[in-house]
C-alpha cells in the first residue's frame, strides 16, 4: 500500500492499476487517512485506526467527489480525536445503523409485545394505524424530537379530534418511548414526549353519578327485565365497580367467598387484580342462578357463554327507571362516588377500581354539599364550637375600590 504525500491535483489524476481491482493509497499529511481508487473511476476516503483492544478498524469517511481533500484530513482529524478519547466512530455508524425507524419498532417489538399481556391491544393497533404512524412511522427512532410530538399532539385537535382522543396517542407514545429505552433500542436515550402536557379534556364534561334513590329506582325495575340476569349484573357493576366486561366475563373459579376476594386475571391494564366482596355482593351471588359444569358467573341462557352485549335489555331498565342519560360506565363512576362520600380514602379508591395512577382517581374525587358541610361543621365542633361576632363593613373600609 503505498503512501504519498496528497494533494488535490494528485487525487484527481491516481488510477488504480489494471491488475487491481481497487488500490488503497496513504496520505503521509494525515496519520490513517486513506484513498481508495477504484477500477471504476471512484475513489472514497477512509480512515484507518485500531481501537484500544488492538484490532483493525476502516471507517468510511465519504466519496472523493463530495468533499475536498482538505475537509476529508480534517474528518480523519476529528474522528482520531474521538477515539483517542476512548470513543469508537466506526462503532457508533454501526449503531446509527441499527436504529429502526418507529414503524419498524412498533412492527417488530411494540405490538408483539402489547399482544402478549393487554387486553386494549387492539385500541393500540387501532390508534397507531390511524393517526400516529401516517405522521412518524416513517423517522427513524433517533429522528423524532420533542416538537415532533407537540406539532402531532396538536396537530390531531387542529383536525378535530377530541382532547381525549388526542391524550390518548400521547400516552401511548410515551409509553413506546419508555419501552424503547427499557430495552435499549439502539439511538434512543431520552423521550421526546417527557413534558409534553395533556390537553385539558375536562373542560365542559359533565360526569353522571347515580343518587341513592335513583338507584334504588333502577334496582326496582331490574326484576321486570327481559334478561333474567340483569337484576344481578347490574348491582355487580354498582357494588364492585369494576367495568362491564370485567362482570360478563367473571368465572366461578376466581371467586373465592371464604376470603371475600374476586379475582380479575385479565385486565385493562393486563394485568390481575383483586376486588374485595361486600355483603351486599356475598348476598348476591348467593341468589345468582348457578349450573353446574358451568365456569360463568352470568352466563347467556342461550349459549352458556357470556354475554355478548346487554344493551338492549340495558337500555330498557334504564328509560323504564327514568335514566335515559345514564351509561353503563357510570355506574362504576357511581361506586366510586358513593366510596368517596362514604369518607373512604382516594388511595383505597384507586386500589379497588384498579387504576394504575392516582391521577386517574381524582376524577372520583367529587364530595356532595352535604359531606362538605359535614367537614366543616366537625371542625368548628373541634374548634369548641366558638362564634365569633363580625361587625358588617364595608369594602372601603377594607382598604378595597372598584376598578
Amino acid at each position: 500500500m503505498p503512501k504519498l504525500q496528497l494533494n488535490a491535483e494528485l487525487v484527481k489524476e491516481l488510477v488504480c492499476p489494471k491488475e487491481k481491482a481497487k488500490w488503497d493509497v496513504f496520505d503521509i499529511n494525515c496519520k490513517g487517512l486513506m484513498l481508495e481508487v477504484r477500477q471504476s473511476g471512484g475513489k472514497t476516503y477512509y480512515l484507518r485506526y485500531t481501537d484500544e483492544r488492538g484490532r483493525s478498524h476502516q471507517m468510511k469517511l465519504a466519496a472523493a467527489s463530495d468533499i475536498t481533500l482538505s475537509q476529508a484530513r480534517q474528518m480523519a482529524n476529528i474522528a482520531r480525536s474521538k477515539i483517542a478519547m476512548g470513543e469508537d466512530p466506526a462503532a457508533e455508524k454501526a449503531i446509527k445503523k441499527s436504529v429502526p425507524t418507529f414503524e419498524q419498532f412498533i412492527a417488530e417489538r411494540y405490538m408483539p409485545f402489547v399482544r402478549s399481556y393487554k387486553k386494549a391491544a387492539n385500541s393500540d393497533d387501532s390508534y397507531l394505524r390511524n393517526q400516529i404512524l401516517p405522521v412518524l412511522g416513517k423517522k427513524y427512532l433517533d429522528e423524532i424530537t420533542r416538537k415532533d410530538i407537540i406539532d402531532f399532539h396538536h396537530g390531531l385537535h387542529a383536525k378535530g379530534y377530541k382532547p381525549g382522543t388526542c391524550n390518548r396517542s400521547l400516552i401511548l407514545l410515551r409509553y413506546a418511548f419508555n419501552l424503547a429505552i427499557r430495552w435499549d433500542i439502539p439511538g434512543v436515550k431520552t423521550n421526546p414526549t417527557k413534558d409534553v402536557a395533556l390537553l385539558n379534556d375536562q373542560e365542559g364534561k359533565k360526569e353522571r353519578y347515580l343518587t341513592k334513590e335513583e338507584t334504588e329506582r333502577l334496582y326496582g325495575v331490574l326484576k321486570d327485565s327481559d334478561n333474567a340476569l340483569l337484576q344481578y349484573i347490574i348491582p355487580m357493576l354498582i357494588l364492585t365497580g369494576a367495568r362491564k366486561r370485567e362482570v360478563l366475563d367473571a368465572r366461578w373459579e376466581d371467586l373465592d367467598l371464604d376470603r371475600r376476594q374476586w379475582r380479575i386475571p385479565i385486565t385493562k391494564a393486563g394485568r390481575p387484580r383483586y376486588v374485595p366482596l361486600s355483603n351486599g355482593v356475598l348476598h348476591l351471588l348467593a341468589n345468582v342462578p348457578h349450573t353446574d359444569g358451568n365456569p360463568w358467573v352470568f352466563p347467556n341462557p342461550k349459549t352458556g357463554k357470556p354475554y355478548v352485549s346487554i344493551f338492549n335489555s340495558w337500555n330498557a331498565a334504564r328509560i323504564a327507571a327514568g335514566l335515559a342519560d345514564v351509561r353503563i360506565h357510570d355506574l362504576r363512576h357511581s361506586f366510586a362516588s358513593f366510596l368517596v362520600n362514604a369518607g373512604r380514602s382516594l388511595y383505597e379508591v384507586q386500589r379497588i377500581l384498579g387504576h394504575t395512577q392516582i391521577k386517574t382517581t381524582q376524577r372520583y374525587a367529587h364530595l356532595s354539599q352535604d359531606t362538605l358541610l359535614d367537614a366543616a361543621d366537625a371542625a368548628h365542633q373541634m374548634a369548641g364550637g366558638m362564634v365569633y361576632a363580625i361587625e358588617s363593613v364595608t369594602p372601603d373600609q377594607l382598604g378595597y375600590r372598584n376598578i
